[in-house]
């Protein structure tokens, strides 16, 4: 009999101890960072430059490539010197993609000394302007531009420096 109590006894205690509960509550905290980015930077490392010319009776055309390879259309001699395609330097992070926007306008250049203008379109450029299609593969890229620079004859393009400026736009895509 004793021992049944026994058993009695710890089959109840074993039943009550398992109904019961503990119960405890603990807070912690938790952290929460972000940090912007500029996700696109660019310069300008090189100007866009058609180089020395001169126009004939009907003018033309000089046509800058971004590889910097020039071509002439119409009566208008190119002379020696200098021409390059324009340079930009694009930094961000590692694998973005970017897209180029061109002027869609054509863009007046001035002669320095006498105001005569001259008009600079058909934009193009490496990479092209399609959505994405700039990548930063190491953080980096260079992009190059080339245009038309459209010349009237030398009257209406006297001798002279011809200046101007334009915007291009990298986007983040």
């Amino acid at each position: 009999m004793k021992r049944l109590r026994r058993i009695i006894f710890s089959l109840l205690c074993l039943l009550v101890l398992h109904g019961v509960r503990a119960f405890a509550q603990v807070s912690a905290t938790g952290h929460i960072s972000a940090e912007v980015i500029s996700a696109l930077s660019a310069i300008e490392t090189s100007q866009m430059n058609f180089g020395r010319f001169s126009p004939g009776p009907q003018g033309g055309e000089l046509i800058l490539s971004p590889e910097s390879t020039i071509s002439v259309l119409g009566s208008v001699y190119s002379g020696s010197g200098v021409h390059n395609a324009a340079g930009f330097y694009v930094t961000g992070e590692t694998g973005i993609a970017y897209s180029i926007t061109l002027p869609s306008e054509p863009i007046t250049i001035t002669n320095t000394s006498s105001s005569r203008t001259m008009i600079v379109d058909n934009w193009s450029s490496i990479p092209a302007t399609t959505p994405g299609a700039g990548m930063l593969q190491d953080g980096f890229q260079t992009v190059l531009v080339g245009a038309t620079l459209k010349i009237g004859t030398l009257s209406d393009n006297p001798v002279g420096i011809y200046t101007g400026t334009y915007s291009i736009t990298f986007d983040f895509y």
